[in-house]
């Protein structure tokens, strides 16, 4: 029995995949740039209107997976209000600066998750040596790992994930995710020996709105990559409120 997880964004998704059949939820914001923790708010709200085990994304910001001391409170404390909302799982990842799972984050994470199934997401196709982060994880204690194979799309890295599965031996779950569709997931499973498969399943669909307005943009014309953080100037932000006061 192969396990499918369906990656869904609000609470019209996740009623949906469940309509669907998902036999799990993986629940976060912002999908356009790889997903961020999704509000508590919707999270309650999933798991009050499906009956299906949620795991939550716990990611900061978009971008890199090096976490400062502050990003990494934020990570713990919305692991402690997941947890304390009831959802079955996280799903998170932490990597040092050269590219190698940050144990002692992760040590931090998983104290915070308790009982929570714990899931070390794509982080893991960030690393510099999958190997040695596939035995790091393992020796953390993490349940399973959420990768494309360090590909492009899960079919573009079905060798490396075939590998995991032998290398993991059944000591921790190999989850690929990415590129997986109807046409192809069957024999991918049967191909790489995989237990669970992570997909999106999704469509695009116009909005209801009678009224638009096509001036404004409500966000970015383009989504940073994943080696490049947009941050706050406080520079900037000095010269704003200086113009604002008068005093620039």
């Amino acid at each position: 029995m192969v396990t499918c997880e369906v990656c869904v964004e609000g609470v019209q998704s996740a009623m949906a995949a469940a309509r669907g059949g998902a036999h799990r939820l993986e629940l976060c914001a912002g999908l356009v740039e790889g997903g961020t923790t999704p509000s508590l708010g919707t999270l309650r709200i999933v798991l009050a209107r499906t009956e299906v085990d949620l795991v939550a994304l716990v990611r900061p910001r978009g971008g890199d997976f090096l976490y400062t001391r502050a990003e990494l409170d934020c990570i713990l404390e919305d692991v402690e209000l997941i947890r304390s909302a009831g959802a079955f799982g996280i799903a998170t990842g932490a990597l040092t600066r050269d590219g190698s799972v940050d144990a002692g984050a992760m040590e931090e994470i998983l104290k915070a998750a308790g009982p929570l199934s714990v899931t070390f997401h794509r982080a893991f196709d960030m690393t510099r040596a999958p190997w040695e982060a596939l035995e790091a994880l393992i020796d953390l204690g993490v349940d399973r790992i959420l990768t494309s194979g360090q590909a492009g799309s899960a079919p573009e890295g079905q060798a490396l994930i075939r590998e995991a599965v032998e290398r993991a031996a059944g000591r921790i779950s190999i989850m690929p995710g990415g590129g997986l569709r109807p046409e192809n997931v069957r024999g991918f499973v049967e191909s790489t020996g995989v237990e669970e498969v992570h997909f999106a399943a999704l469509v695009r669909g116009e909005s209801p709105m009678t009224h638009r307005n096509l001036r404004p943009l409500m966000g970015a014309d383009r989504v940073p990559g994943e080696y490049e953080r947009v941050i706050t100037d406080p520079d900037l932000v000095r010269e704003v409120v200086e113009k604002v006061r008068g005093s620039g």
